[in-house]
């Protein structure tokens, strides 16, 4: 081995003493073929460089490449002093080239110290190739890339890591990181005039510090901020000392106003005061013709309601509101029932906030206090020197006192009762409201009913109740059939079963009266016979009401009512019963004929 160290070939130059040696192998591993002088070489790299400027000139449109080596005027100067281009040997274009790789190594190196993350510099929009690093060695004495080496420590492996898949044993991503593109280096930032009237264009449009869009910025965490000690007792200072502040401006402008120095606070109390009322409102002013309010009382023919200068148009329509369908289903929620302990504690508690109330606007002034109820029994307490002075007059007035008062609460009475009109309106109304609630029927059959005043209770009541229906007189029986509300037909069947008193006969109005004729044999048991003269026709003579009764044969819920109005009829037969009743309810005829109490049907 020479002592002498190889020459750095790092520019492409090389000197005639620091050439190496023939027997060396070169870096391809291929050995060259004859060795020439210095001087021969020089002389064939001028006349390159001389033919490349020729063929750059006689292309105007090829623009100079990035990636060339630089030609230096003094070997410009002396080629166009060299002759003719001579043929360039092999191992003299295999050092150009060489020459050219290391140039482009040097450019690949700046531009990523700019971009460690990528490793191609980018001139402009020409990408310029990243050529591959210089081998060590040939063949197989060629050494591994450190990047697929693989350096970690190989860890015990157990009976459970066995069966494992295996890892690679190179990192593939740092690999592969050489064959990704570097980017341009980021351009300095333009911002423009829009960008900075608008807040939000001009956040997007800044680059980030990255160096390319979408990097993740960089957090900085937050630091406590403690408090000093007394900050919030200094706030709490400073506002008591306002409101003391304002207290004095008030208690010194009270007592200047009472010292009559108040022509100072007339400035202020005008500033405190409200304006008054606009003339007319703003959405009043279009249909008001002089823009106030006095056009309403002068007449409303005027108003610009009509008028073709008026904001209302014949094209504004209102739909007509109409009741969903779910809202006539919807229950009405009956009241809570409050026993009478608790209406009591109701009634009382309303009463005292009233009282309290009023007592509240006596003080403000609002209304005048009431005068003091004098009466006889407190005549004494109330006028003490009045009445010890003259108290006939006293007791005159505290008597003309009280009748007033009466007067005054009959008065009242009478106002808020209502007329019989209105009784009338009331009463219906409420029979319109039960009747809504659904519609039921009952039928009654009674064994005699030739009473002139057991008649008229069945009807009258019917006719109170709003019940119609119709009461049919037959010789073996009467049925009564009524068809209304629920809540009527409930007070009805009360009626007809329980205060009717169907054995005992009505009396007789005039010279006729009821005649207890008591037999021999009752006579001892001291039980009587009731004996009533039947109303139809005086023929028959009197019918015993010892056994009459009434029953009940049906009831149940109807969906129409059947007849206008309770009327009775006489029918001697079946078959004119039921063409009373008609095709429906003829049934009830055979229903009411064949029905027998239990006590009957067990004998």
């Amino acid at each position: 081995m020479s002592d002498k160290k190889r020459a750095w070939e790092g520019n492409g130059y090389t000197s005639a003493a620091k050439k190496p040696r023939s027997d060396v192998t070169p870096s391809n591993g291929t050995p060259s073929g004859s060795a020439l002088s210095a001087d021969v070489l020089i002389a064939k790299k001028k006349a390159e460089i001389a033919a490349k400027l020729a063929a750059m000139k006689k292309s105007a449109s090829a623009t100079p490449s990035a990636s060339a080596a630089p030609t230096p005027p003094a070997a410009s100067a002396s080629a166009s002093a060299t002759a003719s281009p001579s043929p360039i040997p092999d191992d003299m274009a295999r050092r150009i080239a060489e020459a050219k790789k290391r140039v482009a190594d040097a450019q690949s190196k700046l531009a990523v110290k700019d971009n460690p993350y990528m490793s191609v510099a980018q001139v402009g929009k020409k990408k310029v190739p990243v050529p591959e690093p210089a081998q060590q060695g040939a063949g197989l004495k060629m050494a591994a890339h450190p990047l697929l080496l693989d350096n970690t420590p190989t860890l015990p492996q157990s009976k459970k890591d066995k069966y494992k898949p295996m890892q690679p044993k190179f990192a593939s991503i740092r690999a592969n990181v050489r064959n990704a593109p570097t980017p341009p280096p980021a351009p300095t930032p333009v911002v423009s005039i829009e960008a900075k009237a608008n807040p939000y264009a001009s956040a997007a449009a800044t680059p980030t510090e990255s160096g390319f869009e979408g990097a993740p910025k960089e957090r900085v965490g937050r630091q406590f901020r403690f408090n000093q000690k007394g900050k919030y007792v200094q706030i709490a200072n400073q506002v008591r000392q306002e409101q003391q502040l304002e207290q004095l401006k008030q208690r010194i402008a009270e007592s200047a106003k009472k010292a009559g120095l108040d022509t100072e606070f007339e400035t202020l109390e005008k500033n405190i005061k409200r304006d008054p009322p606009p003339e007319s409102e703003w959405w009043d002013a279009a249909l008001l013709p002089n823009k106030t309010y006095d056009d309403l009382e002068k007449s409303l023919e005027n108003l610009n309601i009509r008028n073709k200068d008026s904001p209302i148009t014949l094209y504004i329509q209102h739909p007509i509101p109409m009741p969903a369908p779910g809202d006539k289903d919807k229950a009405a929620l009956k009241p809570l029932k409050l026993t009478k302990k608790e209406q009591k504690k109701m009634r009382k508690q309303r009463r005292q906030a009233e009282l309290q109330d009023k007592r509240d606007r006596v003080r403000m002034g609002l209304i005048p206090p009431d005068p003091p109820k004098v009466r006889l029994a407190n005549l004494m307490k109330v006028l003490t020197s009045d009445a010890v002075q003259d108290p006939t007059r006293v007791e005159a007035r505290v008597r003309r006192e009280v009748e007033m008062r009466k007067h005054q609460h009959e008065k009242m009475n009478a106002e808020r009762k209502l007329t019989e009109e209105q009784k009338r309106e009331k009463i219906e109304t409420k029979k319109m409201e039960e009747e809504k609630k659904g519609i039921y029927g009952a039928v009654f059959k009674v064994k005699t009913l030739s009473d002139p005043s057991h008649r008229f209770k069945v009807r009258k009541n019917a006719e109170q109740m709003s019940l119609t229906g119709v009461c049919i007189f037959n010789p073996s029986f009467s049925m009564v059939y009524v068809e209304g509300a629920a809540k009527f037909i409930r007070q009805y069947k009360r009626l007809m079963l329980h205060r009717i008193a169907w054995t005992e006969p009505a009396r007789e109005r005039g010279h006729e009266d009821v005649e207890l004729e008591q037999d021999e044999d009752a006579a001892g048991n001291g039980k009587g016979k009731a004996i009533a003269t039947a109303s139809t026709g005086g023929e028959e003579g009197p019918v015993s009401l010892d056994d009459n009764h009434c029953w009940l044969v049906w009831e149940g819920q109807l969906r129409d009512r059947a007849f206008n109005n309770f009327k009775p009829k006489s029918c001697p037969t079946d078959g004119a019963a039921k063409e009373v009743l008609g095709a429906k309810l003829a049934g009830y005829w055979d229903q009411a004929k064949n029905w027998k109490p239990e006590e009957e049907e067990l004998f």
